[in-house]
């Protein structure tokens, strides 16, 4: 039979943000001791009035609980229970101490003066207007945050992310959500079509909906997007957005021809990239003129199999990079007319080496042509180019700049040329008040030589606006490995640009003796002729295969390799200088578990040290965390690694460290940031770090490749295990299948373009 229980909640042990369940103590009525209740609730606080009905149950690891089926909070209304509430972390500037003085002035009238009358708080001791802005600003704030998570949870959606569709739509919130649900899935990070849909159905809107329709053709190209497609293929969009909404096939074509016509996707044929016709675009930025690109509306002379969908920023990327390419491919060369030969003799003697054959040649190019790659493995000398190359151009007095698309790529950059090295994202001097490059078309980068480094992780949207700044007559040399991953984001630039033919391409192939001594860069070779790497004798190189077959006892090992044998015989700090690269992310050796495995060896919980919980990850003072998107107000990007340094609980935000610049998050926006100690390989890329220690085991199956496992051994400097089974190994070694992304740049960069014709 039900009970009711009342009380104050005391403390929340637990609160799942997702599901809404949670674990309070509860000072009860009719209870000298806490009580502990579980049960589900859309919003607590400590502090807060509970109403719980439900009954007693005996757990047998945590003793007597009340099992609520339903809870009911309220405000509280005891100058007592205010104190606490307003000094749990529910308004932004109040913490216990200022929760006491208010209370102390206001009593039980608190909760009103904050709400009504806020400008009152200058009575209290301590509170000047900056204060009492942010918290009139917090206290509206998650008012209308409440709202929304009651009207979310009331058509069964998790409310995680109710403080960011606040802050995108603001008080009109709630009837913008009714009126669109699907645009959630496009505005709102971390929001899916299939959350969008559950809500839109549950609101009402038909199945065959054209707002689902839409919906589901534009979530199926972000997800091709997320998987590196420029384009997909467009009878592959409509089966997939059929299977995903039961629509049938002629509603998901006429959703693709609305979004043609309102300008959001583009579609484009290997025909139309050779001169030929292609969709309807408008709004186009400098780059491309309207009249390039006039809307066709005959297509019957299109190939179905070849026609892709683009969503409209990543056609007009990749018909950009092709465009800029050309351009700068025809320009006249900035250095002065010379002797070659000499030029490449001198470089050698100013730099006390002798060029090999490859290299002479790529030094050669780079002083006649405007457009050039660099490409080849570790230890083949592509750092040694670069180096050749600034010395002839320097020695000009040309104006020579470097980027690469990572912090630690450029300082990687920056070391070994021993000139500054910039972000690309920096070089481009992104401007969040204006959202966009300062630097393009309009505003060039004032440079005769741009020297682009680890160019195989740039996608194609970067890449277009990195050229569209590049002035026509200076020389930009592309660096890369083209044997890594692609790009996390959409494309394969540097794969395309080589395998196009349409720019010179140095290929570096032979090892240098130096390097050779390293049994790391034999490893990645012997890895990329798929061959299986020769582990060095114990204790006398750099690369080590560590064979163990159970997932615990790689783990294991793993957590002792990090945390006692790698500081001790290496002298490298565990959390600064080692890296756990793991091929996927939801595993039991997966970047998630291995997460919480390390964290708690290398930066348990302890008195003292500050700590913050989003979602069923704890942040802590110490932790090592990566940046999980691009955000350009914050000026930090997918892939960037910190050391969180502080965390507020009456300002509610986490404070990280990005070389050398503290960044701050609110609590809200945590889900930015995921734990570093271990990362997926992809998300290394363009990183180095002194050791690298990757779990190579038979559950990552789908994801053992060739390609894959070269990235991950190419990360290290001072030191590679592989910690594993040899069977996983071989197939890693063996598996050489890549997969295709779609995409027409490699077209594009081939063929004449004189504009698609009407």
């Amino acid at each position: 039979m039900s009970e009711q229980l009342t009380g104050v909640i005391e403390r929340i042990t637990f609160h799942s943000l997702d599901s809404g369940y949670c674990v309070l103590r509860v000072q009860a009525r009719g209870h000298r001791d806490r009580v502990t209740v579980v049960g589900n609730c859309l919003q607590l606080v400590a502090g807060e009035y509970v109403q719980a009905t439900g009954t007693w149950v005996t757990d047998r690891q945590h003793g007597l609980q009340f099992k609520a089926d339903e809870i009911k909070t309220t405000p509280p209304h005891t100058a007592e229970g205010i104190a606490k509430y307003l000094g749990s972390g529910l308004v932004k500037g109040v913490g216990p101490r200022y929760a006491k003085r208010i209370v102390d002035v206001f009593g039980e009238k608190t909760l009103q003066v904050i709400d009504e009358s806020p400008t009152f708080l200058t009575q209290v001791k301590g509170i000047g207007p900056k204060l009492i802005e942010k918290i009139r600003t917090s206290w509206r704030e998650q008012l209308a945050v409440r709202s929304i998570m009651v009207f979310l949870h009331s058509y069964g959606v998790g409310t995680a992310r109710a403080v960011r569709i606040y802050r995108q739509y603001g008080e009109n919130a709630i009837e913008m959500v009714r009126a669109n649900p699907y645009r959630l899935s496009t505005d709102i990070w971390g929001v899916g079509f299939q959350t969008a849909d559950e809500l839109a159905i549950k609101l009402g809107l038909p199945r065959d909906s054209p707002f689902r329709a839409q919906a589901s053709v534009r979530h199926v190209l972000q997800s091709a997007q997320g998987n590196g497609h420029v384009g997909y293929p467009e009878d592959q969009t409509i089966t997939d957005a059929v299977e995903l909404t039961e629509i049938p096939p002629e509603g998901i074509r006429d959703a693709v021809e609305q979004l043609r016509i309102t300008d959001e996707i583009v579609r484009d044929s290997p025909i139309a990239a050779s001169g030929g016709r292609t969709g309807a675009v408008s709004s186009l930025p400098n780059a491309i003129s309207e009249s390039d690109l006039k809307a066709a509306t005959d297509h019957s002379d299109r190939d179905p199999l070849s026609t892709l969908l683009y969503l409209k920023p990543l056609f007009l990327a990749e018909l950009g990079i092709s465009r800029q390419v050309k351009t700068l491919a025809r320009g006249p060369h900035p250095l002065p007319a010379a002797n070659v030969d000499a030029a490449v003799g001198w470089a050698e003697r100013k730099m006390a080496i002798t060029f090999a054959d490859s290299q002479r040649k790529a030094v050669r190019e780079a002083i006649t042509q405007k457009v050039m790659v660099v490409t080849g493995g570790p230890g083949t000398g592509k750092t040694t180019i670069v180096r050749a190359i600034l010395e002839i151009f320097l020695a000009k007095s040309q104006r020579v700049m470097l980027a690469a698309p990572t912090g630690r790529a450029a300082k990687r950059l920056a070391e070994s040329t021993g000139r500054e090295a910039k972000t690309i994202h920096r070089l481009l001097e992104f401007d969040p008040g204006i959202g966009t490059f300062r630097k393009g078309r309009e505003n060039p980068l004032d440079l005769d030589l741009l020297v682009v480094d680890e160019v195989s992780m740039v996608d194609v949207v970067l890449m277009n606006q990195l050229l569209r700044a590049v002035p026509p007559w200076a020389c930009v040399v592309l660096v890369g490995d083209m044997d890594q991953l692609p790009s996390v984001g959409a494309g394969s630039v540097l794969a395309d640009l080589i395998e196009s033919g349409v720019v010179p391409v140095a290929r570096l192939t032979e090892i240098h003796r130096q390097a050779g001594a390293s049994w790391i860069v034999r490893a990645a070779h012997a890895v990329n002729r798929g061959e299986e790497p020769e582990s060095a004798p114990p204790g006398q190189g750099d690369f080590y295969f560590i064979e163990a077959n159970d997932p615990q006892t790689i783990i294991a090992r793993i957590i002792q390799m990090v945390k006692e044998r790698i500081p001790a015989k290496f002298g490298l700090d565990p959390l600064r200088d080692v890296q756990v690269l793991t091929p996927q992310v939801k595993t039991e050796l997966g970047v998630l578990s291995l997460n919480r495995e390390l964290q708690a060896a290398l930066n348990p919980g302890r008195p003292g040290i500050a700590e913050t919980k989003k979602f069923d990850t704890t942040f802590r003072v110490g932790d090592k965390v990566m940046q999980m998107q691009n955000n350009y107000q914050r000026e930090v990007f997918n892939g960037d690694i910190g050391r969180v340094i502080g965390i507020d609980d009456v300002d509610q935000v986490l404070i990280a460290d990005f070389e050398g610049r503290a960044v701050e998050y609110d609590f809200a926006d945590l889900d930015e940031l995921q734990l570093a100690y271990a990362c997926s390989i992809h998300k290394s890329q363009g990183s180095e770090y002194p050791a690298v220690v990757i779990p190579v085991h038979t559950q990552h199956y789908v994801m053992l490749q060739r390609n894959l496992l070269y990235t991950g051994i190419t990360r290290g400097r001072r030191l590679v295990a592989l910690v594993g089974s040899r069977r996983a190994l071989w197939r890693a070694v063996t598996n050489a299948e890549t997969k295709l992304r779609h995409s027409l740049l490699k077209w594009r960069l081939q063929n004449t373009e004189s504009g698609p014709q009407g």
